[in-house]
């Protein structure tokens, strides 16, 4: 039996959210109904309710940084009980069969993995993420939140944590690897914390200076101005790893200069409009470029697994339900430090 929960939904494209009611679907064998406590706000939520990515399904109840606790469980379900603390990220479905899925790697399911909102799941019906009181998802996809973690300062990690994580972990920052990244943002400040735990050297590139202490303190060994061009003079050919977090195109041949021979630019924000590469750039040392997406579930619980054992936590703004809209916009202004936290008790 479906049960009606409150939620805050994107009636349409670019309208603002506001209140309004959802239906969960009944909780099947291997399902899990999770009371949410707390979401974060991604910038892919703005993406996707103004339709900057494309067309999307509306209402659309955003939502993929999910921490909760199981409130009952199907009667098939063997890794979780009542009173757990979980996390659900950006997906709750793929289909399980492809290589892709059975290699772990259900982010880059055949077939596309189901999106936590706005997609179709298996059973045709939209699904709808986590601005609401709680969701029904099949375990597994689903991960543990160890204790060490507070629930708020968690959410974020199912999506910007593993977001960095996941790219890291590929091209093995670490020890003896130099490691920058672009922007301090939501992505930006998890991915300099992450990779000063994995022991590389860091370097936050920045427009400005502004966040410099923050940078600094979160993790980051140097700390430097893109929009100074002597930046880029001085540091040619000094990263293994260049991890982009911005969602606006750049100037990708000065970055592409930064690299050591066999270094790798990996792009995680994803741009509303279509950028230019000149591949000339990258000849020239057998330099790369790529992207990465997200993290498969065994991946995800090891990255929270990871963060737990080194005190790694997002840094968050709490706020009320009735201010969603108002964070949209200061998300889209920078004007966040560095990832906004629902309260659903405030739905």
């Amino acid at each position: 039996m479906t049960t009606t929960v409150a939620a805050y939904a994107a009636p349409g494209p670019k309208a603002p959210l506001e209140r309004t009611t959802i239906e969960r679907r009944a909780v099947g064998e291997h399902d899990l109904l999770i009371d949410i406590a707390f979401v974060g706000i991604c910038h892919s939520d703005i993406h996707q309710a103004r339709e900057g990515w494309g067309e999307a399904v509306f209402p659309m109840v955003p939502g993929h940084e999910i921490a909760g606790v199981v409130t009952g469980a199907g009667p098939g379900v063997t890794r979780f009980r009542v009173g757990d603390r979980v996390g659900v990220g950006c997906m709750v479905d793929s289909c399980r069969t492809c290589d892709n899925c059975r290699a772990g790697l259900e982010q880059y399911c055949d077939d596309g993995p189901v999106w936590t909102y706005n997609a179709v799941g298996k059973d045709g019906r939209p699904t709808y993420g986590g601005y609401a009181k709680n969701v029904v998802v099949d375990e597994n996809y689903v991960v543990r939140i160890p204790d060490a973690l507070p629930l708020d300062k968690a959410a974020p990690l199912l999506c910007a944590g593993i977001t960095t994580y996941s790219p890291l972990r590929h091209w093995n920052a670490g020890p003896g690897t130099r490691v920058a990244v672009v922007g301090l943002g939501g992505l930006g400040h998890m991915g300099v914390q992450i990779a000063h735990a994995l022991g590389a050297e860091v370097t936050v590139l920045s427009q400005s200076l502004r966040k410099k202490d923050d940078g600094l303190r979160l993790g980051a060994d140097h700390y430097h101005a893109t929009s100074d061009p002597a930046t880029f003079q001085k540091l040619a050919g000094t990263f293994d790893l260049v991890l982009n977090t911005v969602s606006a195109p750049l100037d990708f041949a000065a970055y592409f200069s930064l690299l050591r021979t066999d270094g790798a630019m990996v792009n995680v924000g994803l741009p509303e409009e279509p950028v230019e590469v000149d591949l000339r750039r990258l000849a020239g040392k057998r330099r790369s470029m790529s992207s990465s997406g997200i993290g498969g579930i065994a991946e995800t619980q090891e990255m929270l697994d990871f963060c737990a054992e080194h005190g790694v936590a997002a840094e968050i703004e709490l706020i009320g339900a009735d201010r969603i809209n108002d964070a949209y916009e200061r998300v889209l202004a920078s004007d966040v430090r560095y990832r906004f936290v629902i309260d659903t008790a405030t739905i």
